[in-house]
């Protein structure tokens, strides 16, 4: 959605002052992923033009990041592995709390759970954070499945019930650090794990459901697959499934997707708002992160993109159906069940990435 209101954007851009237009903060974000009124209104009140560029995963994220001298002043990485590596390597800058009044609005346990990564949580402010299940095609699943309960992984990851499913498309995000823990701990291992044993395991469940899986494409075409219905079974974001299925209702076709929370514990995840220790424009970057913390900014935020926030006092303000679905605001009952996935050390990660390439390529 953000990408197709773009050219709006530039129109908007090109009506504001020209003194306005000498301060610039520069975003990378994920696509779809904020309300495209609430860029405007930052620069009307603050008089900061906003260029805005999108991501579709963590590896294009941190491949940008990596190079060094990116040009952004604000990003948004998730808190594990990518937040958490960056602040390791003294790639962020500290937000200055004083600059950012707002952050008392952030709901102190969620913030907690980062703190692990960022002590004292000097790094970052939770943006949007939520879990990762299973979007599903009710209609097509239950014809396949029949009367099979749809709260597990077992929809996806057993073969048989993935063959059953080939016909009208299974689809995974192209994300090794997304997919791989849910994997382990469906097999009831530690979605950590990176010992040997563990990652062969998860590797022959992936193989097992590979002649059956459509694609391994980024969430954000996840998104519009669902959507469209071409995927019926696809493991993603919550949120993504969320508004695949507002935008399905809206098309009016007799789509109807649902999402899966897994019963045996759904990944858990934080996208941080960050400031690049090389930023340009540091001090426009923490006006955008004070901005953003205002209930009624982040409420518009949640509206649009139908992902839950860390700003406790913005849940009046939003949608009585977004607000009370339990897939964007999960029960304190399925939370604790979640876990939030670690950073594996460096040899893991060169492991994992030799599996994923096994696993896409089929062999």
């Amino acid at each position: 959605m953000f990408r197709r209101l773009l050219p709006l954007f530039a129109l908007l851009l090109m009506a504001v002052p020209a003194t306005a237009q000498d301060r610039v903060l520069n975003v990378y974000n994920w696509s779809d992923y904020i309300d495209p009124e609430v860029v405007a209104r930052f620069t009307r009140e603050t008089g900061i033009r906003v260029r805005y560029d999108v991501y579709d995963s963590l590896e294009t994220l941190e491949g940008r990041l990596s190079a060094g001298r990116s040009g952004y002043d604000i990003v948004v990485p998730t808190s594990e592995p990518t937040f958490a590596r960056l602040v390791r390597a003294g790639a962020l800058r500290p937000v200055d709390r004083a600059a950012v009044p707002n952050w008392t609005n952030l709901n102190p346990t969620l913030m907690q759970r980062v703190a692990t990564i960022d002590p004292g949580n000097r790094h970052g402010a939770i943006y949007l954070w939520g879990t990762v299940g299973l979007g599903i095609r009710l209609d097509r699943v239950r014809a396949a499945l029949g009367d099979v309960p749809l709260d597990n992984l077992d929809i996806l990851l057993k073969p048989e019930n993935a063959a059953r499913l080939a016909a009208c498309g299974i689809m995974l995000m192209d994300s090794p650090t997304d997919v791989l823990p849910s994997v382990l701990r469906w097999l009831g291992r530690d979605p950590n794990s990176s010992a040997t044993d563990d990652m062969r395991a998860a590797e022959r469940a992936l193989m097992a459901i590979r002649p059956h899986v459509r694609a391994i494409i980024a969430s954000s075409s996840i998104l519009d697959a669902l959507a469209t219905g071409e995927a019926c079974v696809a493991l993603t974001y919550s949120g993504d499934v969320i508004q695949a299925a507002a935008r399905a209702r809206e098309a009016g076709r007799g789509v109807e997707v649902g999402y899966v929370m897994p019963r045996e514990g759904a990944q858990l995840w934080f996208d941080m708002m960050a400031i690049p220790a090389d930023a340009p424009n540091p001090e426009a970057a923490q006006q955008f992160i004070n901005f953003l913390l205002q209930p009624d900014v982040m409420a518009a935020i949640t509206n649009q993109v139908r992902y839950p926030n860390a700003v406790p006092a913005s849940q009046p303000l939003v949608n009585e159906a977004v607000r009370n679905d339990p897939n964007v605001f999960p029960s304190a009952e399925a939370l604790s069940r979640s876990f939030v996935a670690g950073t594996p050390p460096r040899e893991a990660v060169r492991l994992r990435t030799r599996l994923w390439s096994r696993f896409k390529a089929g062999r």
